[in-house]
């Protein structure tokens, strides 16, 4: 199998990195050689925050760079636009459609940029775009927009349900267990 190309994009303590975790996890289990590549920026100040997992027979590095990102997952509407020139030709964004001002707004230098989700429609980006925090919050947590945003992934995967449950039951505390079970089938099934 060729070697398979997700980026996880978010911003500062969004989930990012459990969520890629819980991938690398479920694909491992599977059988794939996976490699997480973390790369915080400012994570701690609510800047870009990457993750790269690369799954598939044999592969050699865990960086991602541009034009092949199979799938892009996305926390945020403006950290899916920008890293949009890493997608190869016919890949998705997954997309939560929230909105988290970068600092250029919050200080009114820039203003967030609008209808997003058109834009990049309009360039011919395939993207699936869900209000991931209204439905993180129907499970039980504004927290858990990370796993939402693995339930809707797994869409586009050719893997069992029980086998993200079985990463998830390695992964996540025993006491968020449930409620983040419920935030991937809430998003799964959107």
């Amino acid at each position: 199998m060729e070697t398979k190309n997700i980026m996880i994009v978010g911003v500062g303590g969004q989930g990012s990195l459990l969520a890629s975790k819980l991938l690398g996890r479920l694909l491992m289990e599977q059988g794939y050689d996976v490699k997480v590549s973390e790369v915080h920026g400012m994570s701690q100040r609510g800047g870009s925050v990457v993750t790269y997992v690369r799954y598939g027979d044999r592969v050699a590095s865990p960086v991602i760079d541009k034009g092949e990102a199979d799938f892009i997952v996305s926390f945020e509407l403006l950290e899916a636009a920008r890293w949009i020139s890493f997608l190869k030709p016919g890949g998705q964004i997954v997309t939560s459609t929230q909105q988290i001002d970068p600092m250029p707004v919050i200080t009114g230098a820039m203003t967030y940029p609008e209808n997003l989700v058109e834009k990049m429609k309009a360039a011919g980006v395939k993207v699936d775009a869900l209000d991931c925090l209204a439905l993180a919050k129907q499970a039980g947590s504004s927290k858990a927009v990370n796993i939402v945003l693995m339930g809707r992934l797994s869409h586009y995967f050719d893997l069992p349900e029980d086998a993200w449950m079985q990463a998830m039951e390695a992964i996540v505390p025993a006491k968020f267990l449930e409620l983040n079970k419920k935030a991937f089938a809430l998003g799964k099934n959107a």
